[in-house]
């Protein structure tokens, strides 16, 4: 989750604004990130775009 780092640099963006060329990148990376979620929980992603579950193999050890 949050931790305090990023309650360090949400008020570093808040004092210090960033560009609004890279305002503008932020906010499209995060549009990207969303519409790729919002097409894999539509189920229109292709089979090969599709992560597989992989068991834990014997003898490694648990973390």
């Amino acid at each position: 989750m949050l931790g305090p780092h990023w309650f360090l640099r949400m008020k570093r963006w808040v004092q210090h604004p960033p560009s609004p060329r890279r305002a503008i990148l932020v906010l499209a990376v995060v549009a990207a990130c969303l519409a790729l979620y919002g097409i894999e929980q539509a189920g229109f992603l292709p089979d090969w775009m599709q992560a597989e579950k992989v068991g834990r193999r014997p003898g490694l050890p648990r973390f």
